[in-house]
């Protein structure tokens, strides 16, 4: 995550199908087996459902196509020798043959022989909203823990449907979107609640004006399947994937929808995918575990307090945060830097281990008289106008996908007295959280129902990796996928709690994954690893 809230969910969380039989063309495309409900909650004659069919005729015509790579443009930021292209897709599957939208994709080949190639890994960061097309700049990068990998397998990113390059989607001008000071997310009245309410509804108005079109096609099962469609395009009989975050939800999706066409799956801080939990409950969830987190990362800052001078306990460092956030709350710091800023900028420590540091040393830096270096941190870049639109476009994108793929309670009261008794023992994240949900509150284009996430023929072994203290993806999603995806192994990162385990150096999950994607084996059972190294500052 990084300064804003809006590119927190846009690299993170936050905070998923259907069946036919049909004779395709030999080698490009297999037919999803007929084990999970269609995603209309519909099915109809010889298990035949408007979208899934839509989906294969989708898949078939990719398969066909192929991808027209070249060099990638120029503004992309995306060195030499990745490539890129456009995968075609129905906006509405249920319309295979109507209006089309391109699904932006970029690759670079294996490092390793020809002999060693085991073909296209896909991967997704999270969100919704985030973009994968950095991913083969590991590769370019030379990441060590990738290393392995890259020698077999291409990789291969995509920004999906309405982020980025593909059909983007947009609510409000991002220019006004990241303007600052907004209000401060702990309603102190109820003229507060009832100004943060009319906001949301604004904004779901704005996202229909803006983007009506792609809105009720912006859902998750709709995302799976244009990464099958991409996966056909792409001339591969099964899938590779890694998910992180969100990705996990996408690839739980997939392999409830396509559980033939998977080949191997990693998942890695894991959305739980039961119904009850997407996404309302899970976003209440995630309240809870962002403060243990926050808790988390206090300690560690009590204990180097030689270096940040922020105190030397827990209830030290907090009193610290409360009197920073008290006295933007009265003056924002630098006319702009208010709670809602603050909290945009902090909770990167509860997220990630790397910015425990950054985080720690701009807040004693404050605490010691140097406000400047929090404003410049916290406080948006009027001028970044290309980077303010991609954090306008990944929020719009989280709120679409995350509205539309479930139903939200209509109810302001449900809201309030669900928010109002989570804020008293949960206050670092709850009512943020909450108001840049609400507009699902108010969202409208129609609400699908969560697709049933569960083991269907073909699946193979999914490997799931989780810290055990992730605050944006709580430790119990793991759990529930694991029990959903028969022949699946988890791997727990214990006393560990940073979003994204696989990127971080940690030799018993590293080697794993190696294992895994290398060879398609798993440990006979669960595994439970040491936890990688606490940063030093």
């Amino acid at each position: 995550m990084s300064k804003s809230r809006v590119r927190r969910r846009a690299t993170a969380f936050g905070t998923a199908g259907a069946l036919v039989t049909a004779t395709l063309i030999t080698g490009a495309v297999t037919a999803p087996t007929a084990s999970a409900a269609p995603a209309s909650g519909q099915p109809s004659a010889q298990g035949w459902d408007h979208e899934a069919r839509g989906a294969v005729i989708a898949a078939a015509r990719a398969a066909r196509a192929g991808i027209d790579w070249q060099d990638c443009p120029a503004d992309w930021n995306l060195p030499k020798p990745i490539q890129c292209g456009y995968v075609t897709v129905p906006l509405d599957y249920a319309k295979p043959f109507g209006k089309q939208i391109k699904i932006a994709v970029d690759r670079i080949g294996n490092t390793g022989t020809k002999s060693e190639r085991q073909g296209a890994l896909l991967y997704n960061p999270g969100g919704p909203g985030g973009s994968g097309l950095r991913f083969p700049a590991r590769v370019t990068g030379k990441s060590a823990v990738w290393a392995k990998t890259a020698e077999a397998y291409d990789f291969v990113g995509f920004d999906p449907r309405g982020v980025g390059k593909s059909a983007p989607i947009s609510c409000v001008d991002p220019q006004e979107f990241v303007k600052a000071p907004k209000m401060d997310p702990v309603p102190g009245s109820e003229a507060d609640r009832h100004a943060q309410r009319k906001l949301a509804r604004e904004y779901a108005d704005g996202c229909f004006e803006r983007s009506g079109e792609m809105l009720p096609h912006m859902t998750t099962p709709n995302t799976a399947r244009d990464l099958d469609v991409v996966r056909a395009a792409l001339g591969e009989k099964k899938l590779n994937f890694l998910g992180v975050s969100y990705g996990t939800y996408l690839g739980a999706v997939y392999g409830t929808l396509f559980p033939g066409h998977v080949r191997r799956m990693v998942v890695d801080s894991v959305v739980n995918p039961s119904r009850e939990k997407i996404w309302y409950q899970a976003n209440l969830d995630q309240d809870v575990a962002f403060e243990q987190r926050w808790k988390d990362w206090q300690d560690w800052v009590a204990k180097n307090d030689a270096t940040f001078h922020l105190g030397d306990t827990r209830a030290e460092v907090q009193d610290q945060w409360l009197k920073l956030r008290a006295a933007a709350a009265k003056e924002p710091l630098g006319g702009v830097v208010g709670p809602a800023e603050l909290i945009s900028f902090f909770q990167s420590a509860p997220y990630y281990d790397s910015a425990w540091v950054p985080t720690a040393d701009i807040f004693g830096k404050y605490v010691a008289g140097d406000t400047q270096a929090l404003v410049d941190a916290a406080a948006p870049d009027l001028s970044d106008t290309a980077g303010n639109a991609s954090s306008e476009n990944g929020n719009a994108v989280y709120t679409a996908v995350e509205c539309a793929d479930a139903q939200w309670p209509t109810d302001w009261r449900t809201w309030d007295a669900d928010n109002t008794a989570l804020h008293r023992d949960h206050p670092f994240m709850t009512w943020a959280n909450a108001w840049m949900n609400l507009p699902c509150a108010t969202w409208p284009v129609k609400q699908r129902t969560p697709v049933d996430v569960k083991t269907g023929k073909g699946l193979p072994p999914v490997l799931i990796v989780q810290s055990e203290r992730d605050a944006a993806t709580p430790y119990g999603g793991a759990v529930e996928l694991h029990k959903r995806f028969k022949g699946s192994r988890l791997i727990t990162e214990r006393d560990a709690g940073s979003h994204g385990v696989t990127g971080l150096v940690n030799p018993c999950v590293n080697d794993r994954v190696d294992t895994y994607l290398l060879t398609g084996k798993v440990d006979t059972k669960d595994v439970t690893c040491a936890p990688h190294a606490t940063p030093k500052p």
